[in-house]
């Protein structure tokens, strides 16, 4: 087989650059090594920046997110008993952000691809392998029904999430990659109850972290911090319910409705960024080449903004025969990720409670939160991270 970009990872980032490229009259093809359903299964973050918003659009695929998806201009902070609104439309000029799921993202771009006839290989499991990204003819492998494929290709993009195979083929010598891994996770509850609030709430308390959080009016999120060693099976629907109520206010308990769970799950929490994002013609993208922890829900935004630069590098090539754009991907990339990491740590380290840092520990995030909520400058920058970086 011969395309011009080989694509190797089926999640949203892959999908997403997929659809942006053909839209612009590249060729390409999407390697994934799991089933369709199995990515589909994935649940994972759903508070979209505006970049994120603009790119679903800019790939005709935002009429559902448009019509389900929920509009929020604010967040709430609960520390020391009460809660406080972070106003995030008025801070940032009228921006705000979108709840829409990954999984509904991920469903929308499948669709779309689908109607369009490109080709998608599932299932390859862990039979993929790089070639020749070094020189002018890069080849991608990989075995289906017991026969060696080969793809021909210009260039292969790494979208296939932190443990796939494109950043470990990368040169060891060049890479560099960059570690925090946090000494807790985040215990996570699917139900079919409505949710607490309108808006998220993000509680600090000596307990440890919450997270109120929603899919749409009918299906909720919720999270509670956990230690690293604690298993799923540890933790009944009913112990889940009872420790969320004991890190909430009065006034949030009696709005809690409780269900059993659809799904729950244990996330571990890090932050990590592999440089460079380019080695010849092999791009990396998304969870490939970083990672953040939840707390500031920059994963899925920062993999659409790799997406958005790899794209235009690609059609900047194509049209133009400039390597300009392919040339400073990993420069540009970078830039941006690193202010998103720093928010990410920054945000999961005031609102986490850490095993080392015991009562004063608490009094100091407690002091910096009402710093944070009764200054203008201080919010301030907290919504603009939140809501997205300008390109």
């Amino acid at each position: 087989m011969r395309t011009q970009v080989a694509i190797i990872g089926a999640g949203p980032a892959g999908l997403l650059l997929g659809q942006l490229l053909h839209k612009a009259g590249i060729d390409n093809i999407i390697l994934e090594r799991q089933s369709a359903a199995h990515v589909l299964g994935r649940i994972r973050a759903g508070v979209l920046e505006q970049v994120a918003v603009n790119l679903l659009d800019e790939c005709g695929v935002g009429a559902r997110m448009h019509r389900e998806g929920l509009v929020h201009q604010g967040i709430e902070l609960l520390f020391a008993g009460q809660r406080h609104r972070i106003d995030l439309h008025g801070l940032t000029g009228g921006k705000s952000v979108t709840v829409y799921g990954q999984t509904e993202v991920t469903h929308d771009l499948m669709d779309a691809r689908q109607a369009e006839g490109l080709v998608t290989v599932y299932e390859t499991g862990d039979t993929v392998s790089l070639h020749d990204f070094d020189g002018a003819r890069p080849k991608v492998r990989y075995v289906r029904d017991g026969r060696t494929h080969e793809i021909e290709c210009d260039f292969i993009a790494g979208c296939d999430g932190f443990h796939g195979v494109c950043r470990a083929s990368a040169p060891a010598a060049v890479l560099k990659t960059y570690e925090k891994v946090y000494p807790f996770g985040w215990l996570g509850l699917l139900a079919d109850v409505p949710p607490l609030s309108h808006e998220l709430i993000y509680a600090n308390t000596g307990r440890g972290f919450a997270l109120c959080s929603m899919r749409s009016p009918s299906r909720s999120r919720y999270y509670v911090q956990v230690p690293l060693q604690d298993k799923v099976e540890d933790w009944s629907d009913e112990a889940f319910w009872n420790e969320l109520r004991a890190r909430l206010d009065p006034a949030a308990c009696e709005r809690l409705v409780t269900g059993p769970s659809i799904e729950k799950s244990i996330a571990p929490l890090r932050s990590f960024v592999a440089e460079p994002m380019r080695f010849g013609r092999l791009f990396l993208a998304g969870d490939a080449a970083h990672i953040v922890p939840p707390t500031g829900a920059k994963g899925l935004n920062l993999a659409a903004t790799d997406v958005k630069y790899l794209s235009n590098a690609f059609i900047e090539y194509y049209r133009e025969r400039s390597d300009r754009g392919i040339d400073h991907y990993s420069e540009v990339c970078l830039r941006r990720i690193w202010k998103a990491e720093r928010f990410s740590w920054w945000f999961t380290s005031l609102m986490h409670k850490f095993p080392d840092t015991g009562e004063f520990g608490q009094k100091v995030q407690e002091a910096e939160l009402d710093y944070l909520v009764n200054s203008r400058a201080a919010s301030t920058s907290l919504a603009e991270n939140y809501v997205g970086l300008p390109l």
